[in-house]
Formats: structure tokens, C-alpha cells, sequence
């Protein structure tokens, strides 16, 4: 089975193909530059250098959140677009869910944290053993306190992965991922979009959404003057 995922949700992006265990293209770029740019000639060029025809994807995958606004729905469109013009359906996968597979291999808690700003993180625990990456919480806005917290309730060595990951090993004393299994990879979304792969689960693109956990910040602003008025 052939997956073209997509990854936007923060700075860096990336688009990969992957055929059951192997990562047959893998195109990232973390120089952030705005996703409206990059991604598509990330999915021409993932397409081109592994020889792969359009028709031979068997179905799309997307990170859909928590992350940042504007990229989520950037790779959110790209999907639904391809999936347009294909006829083939799509899987969304959690920002966070894919983070966790970058550590595949390690015996480790997964803790995958992506910077909210004002102290917040958005995270979410994952238990990763052999091949797997199973969901202990799930995806949520804490503060770094409180995720302090929650980590004590685990005996399990902990590993911070995601762009949040070295504001929280200075404040919390858990190591974070080394940079070069840290950061958002559109393979691991692959591989988590294949854990729960199921004709149920697929989706057309008209159902394919974003999932936010908090309001956008112009929506903030605009309910606090509403409340300050």
C-alpha cells in the first residue's frame, strides 16, 4: 500500500511516500518558508524522485492538529485537493500522534509537545515499544506545570519530541529527541496513519477537518473585547 502523507502543522513541512515499512520519498524543509510555497513542489519532487504515479497512491494522509492555524489547513487543501482529483479517500492523523512515531525503536513515554505560546503546550502521552506508538492521553492544551505533573504519574523514561520539546526539557528536566528525530516528519505520519488504517476510517475529502484545541487568536481577541465591552 502505497500512503502520500503530508505534514504543515509548524514551521518545518514535509511530504513523504511510503509503501508498508519503507520511506520511498521523503521531502522536508525547516527554513520557514510559508507552506503555500514549498508543499507542493515538496509533492511533485516526492513523486517524481521515487517514480511513483499519482494513480498509484492508494490514499492520502494528513497531520490535521493541534498546530499552527494557517498550516494545518494549507496541508489540509493540499489533501482534499489531491483527493479530488483522484477519487481516493484520506486518513487525518494528530499532529502529536505523529510526532510520537519519530521515536519508533525506543522503549520510551513519548511526550509530544508543540509550543502554544503563554506557557501552554499542546501534548499527548504515547507508551512506544517495538512498532508501535500506543495513545496513553489524549491530545490537550496544558501549561508546562501541568504537564510537569501529569509526567509524575509515569515510571517509564520520558522523551520530549515536537518544536515544544527543548522549552520543556529546560523547564521540566525529561530529555528532549535529538534534532533529527525532534522535529514534524511527514513519513511518521505515514506510519500512523497505516496503525489505523481501516476502510471505516478513511474519509473523503469532504470530511477531512482541522482540529484545534484552542480558538484562533483573532477569535480570542475578538471574545475578549466582547467581554471587556
Amino acid at each position: 500500500m502505497n500512503i502520500l502523507a503530508i505534514e504543515t502543522s509548524a514551521v518545518s513541512a514535509s511530504a513523504a511516500i511510503v509503501e508498508d515499512e519503507r520511506i520511498r520519498a521523503l521531502c522536508t524543509t525547516n527554513a520557514g518558508l510559508t507552506h503555500s510555497r514549498t508543499l507542493l513542489p515538496m509533492i511533485d519532487a516526492a513523486l517524481k524522485n521515487s517514480e511513483t504515479p499519482l494513480s498509484d497512491i492508494d490514499c492520502f494522509a494528513c497531520a490535521v492538529g493541534p498546530g499552527s492555524f494557517t498550516g494545518v489547513r494549507i496541508g489540509i487543501a493540499a489533501v482534499k485537493g489531491l483527493c479530488d482529483a483522484t477519487g481516493k479517500k484520506c486518513l487525518p492523523v494528530s499532529t502529536l500522534e505523529g510526532l510520537a512515531w519519530n521515536l519508533i525503536g525506543q522503549p520510551v513515554l513519548a511526550c509530544a509537545v508543540m509550543d502554544a505560546r503563554c506557557r501552554q503546550v499542546y501534548c499527548a502521552l504515547f507508551d512506544v515499544h517495538g512498532k508501535t506508538a500506543v495513545r496513553l492521553t489524549e491530545d490537550a492544551a496544558l501549561t508546562i506545570d501541568a504537564l510537569g505533573e501529569l509526567l509524575k504519574r509515569y515510571d517509564t523514561p520520558v522523551v520530549f519530541v515536537g518544536d515544544g520539546a527543548a522549552l520543556c526539557e529546560n523547564a521540566l528536566g525529561y530529555p528532549a529527541a535529538p534534532a533529527l528525530t525532534r522535529y514534524q516528519n511527514a513519513a511518521s505520519v505515514a506510519f500512523a496513519a497505516q496503525s489505523h488504517y481501516s476502510e471505516d476510517a478513511l474519509l473523503t475529502a469532504q470530511k477531512l477537518m482541522p482540529v484545534y484545541l484552542r480558538l484562533p487568536q483573532a477569535e480570542r481577541e475578538l471574545k475578549k473585547r466582547a467581554v471587556s465591552s
